[in-house]
Formats: C-alpha cells, sequence, structure tokens
C-alpha cells in the first residue's frame, strides 16, 4: 500500500508540474486530469476522507493526493492490472501480453533485415 501511494503522489506531482508548464505557455487545462491506479486500496484511500490507524505511514502522500482530489485538478480511477498500458514499460510480462499492450500503444515491431 505504501508505494501505491507514494506512487500516486508522485504522479499527482507530475501532473501539477505539467499543467503549471502548459499554463505558463498559455495552454490552460479546463478538464480534470484523471491518473489511472491499479490499486484498489490506493483509489479508494484517495477519494475517502475517512483516514485509517493502519494508513498513518502515508499520511503526508495521502493528504495530499486527497487535497489535489477535493481541489478537483484530479481525479483518480481505478483500472484493473490486466488493463493497465503502463505495465509494458515497467514490468516483465509474458510474451502474449507484451504484444497485446504493444498493439494498444500502436507500437510497431521492426522490419527484419
Amino acid at each position: 500500500m505504501k508505494r501505491n501511494i507514494k506512487a500516486l503522489a508522485d504522479g499527482t506531482a507530475e501532473i501539477l508540474w505539467i499543467r503549471s508548464l502548459l499554463t505558463e505557455l498559455r495552454v490552460p487545462s479546463s478538464t480534470v486530469t484523471t491518473l489511472w491506479c491499479d490499486n484498489l486500496g490506493a483509489t479508494f484511500l484517495s477519494a475517502n476522507p475517512v483516514f485509517h490507524a493502519r494508513t498513518k505511514h502515508v499520511e503526508v502522500d495521502y493528504h495530499f493526493v486527497r487535497d489535489r482530489v477535493t481541489k478537483q485538478e484530479i481525479q483518480v480511477r481505478f483500472i484493473s492490472s490486466k488493463d493497465q498500458l503502463a505495465d509494458v514499460l515497467i514490468k516483465p510480462l509474458p510474451p502474449v501480453s507484451f504484444a497485446y499492450f504493444r498493439s494498444k500503444l500502436r507500437v510497431e515491431s521492426p522490419p527484419l533485415a
């Protein structure tokens, strides 16, 4: 759980930085940015104002993400691990899963010489 909340906090910080950069470049964003998470517990904590005693170790990250959700700067949504396209970039996958995710990202294999 600790890593998942930390990953949400890091992703939130990156989203805020990109939104700030776009604003400086006069490309304002009027929509809420969606952050997808494949951990149901972390997704629930980011949207639930009730704080549980067993999550004290993630209190700072939790409050950072929760504050941004409350301000409607981001929204955290659950995505099943089998649909998480980012996995192709960060995890070793079986060939079938790798090919599936690669096709979803529209990445082609290089031509054989």
